[in-house]
């Protein structure tokens, strides 16, 4: 993004260009609630496909209002059919087929180059399928949606707007008045913690706290689908640990889908619901992980084979 291409005025009202910059970098996301400790169900699963049992259907209502745990929107079904994902001339991943259910976490995991940020970018509508089929709710996929929000590893905050602006932008989109955009984005900033760093730009915080901005601006725009490619990779292993907390605390009652994409098999079973393996250049397994979004159950036996057989089919 070219901050030379905002139009400001004195007041700080929203302008184009602002606008403009953040449809075209498809940074905004909304949350959940879990099983077991949480709240969320895991039904069955084919693992070689990844399809699920029991997909929800598309039933929006009223966009999810900060801080509620009422369930008031139905997380997009997003699907895969003898998918062949990259760019024209570079195939990456080839007979990709996979059923991401409403409202769940499913965390991707592989090697790097393997094709994981493409199938994100993928259901993002990013790109293109090569061949086959990508579908939300049952229709074809064609674009970029505000139903899917994408969340990057870099926070990709605008440098000359504060954390309370960056978290307004998805808001001003979608055509709220101002005073609306603002309420909105204070809410958003308590619930992250960053009520004290309103007015910082994004130069002024911390590694973590860009993050948590990041996060509250993807959510303040109540997507029915947050795709996450790496968001916490480069924090250290504290503050790693303490997004992965936020990450749940705030996905809870949303009924959004997750598709979280990580290198690390630790984060990804205690996230997701299911993990999805990816090799060289397949789809290699789905399956279904015991105790999701529960620490006390690191060592479970079930957990700790599961890892083992995750490693193993990872090649490490």
């Amino acid at each position: 993004m070219n901050s030379s291409s905002e139009v400001r005025s004195p007041s700080g009202a929203d302008s184009g260009g602002d606008l403009g910059a953040t449809a075209g970098a498809t940074t905004r996301a909304n949350a959940r609630s879990t099983p077991g400790t949480d709240g969320r169900s895991t039904p069955g699963t084919d693992g070689r496909t990844g399809a699920r049992a029991g997909s929800g259907t598309d039933t929006p209502t009223t966009p999810q209002q900060p801080g509620s745990r009422a369930n008031s929107r139905t997380g997009a079904a997003l699907a895969l059919r003898a998918a062949t994902l990259g760019r024209p001339g570079a195939p990456v991943l080839d007979g990709v087929d996979l059923d991401v259910s409403s409202g769940e976490i499913l965390t991707v995991v592989g090697p790097s180059g393997c094709g994981k940020s493409t199938l994100l970018r993928t259901l993002a509508g990013l790109l293109s399928p090569l061949a086959g089929e990508v579908t939300q709710d049952g229709r074809p996929l064609t674009g970029p949606s505000a139903d899917r929000a994408l969340v990057f590893q870099d926070d990709a905050l605008l440098p000359w707007r504060t954390l309370r602006a960056n978290i307004e932008l998805p808001l001003a989109i979608k055509g709220l008045p101002r005073a609306e955009r603002r309420t909105q984005a204070a809410a958003w900033l308590d619930r992250v913690g960053l009520t004290a760093q309103t007015r910082q730009l994004p130069h002024r915080v911390s590694g973590g706290q860009r993050q948590r901005a990041q996060l509250a601006r993807a959510l303040a725009g109540a997507p029915r689908a947050v795709l996450m490619d790496e968001p916490f990779g480069a924090l250290d292993a504290q503050t790693r640990a303490g997004m992965q907390d936020l990450l749940v605390e705030v996905l809870l009652g949303t009924g959004a889908t997750v598709v979280f994409v990580t290198h690390d098999v630790d984060e990804a079973l205690y996230l997701g619901d299911r993990v999805a393996l990816i090799g060289a250049d397949r789809l290699v397994a789905v399956r279904e992980v015991p105790h999701p979004r529960d620490r006390a159950a690191h060592d479970d036996p079930a957990r700790v084979a599961l890892r083992r057989d995750v490693l193993s089919s990872l090649g490490t």
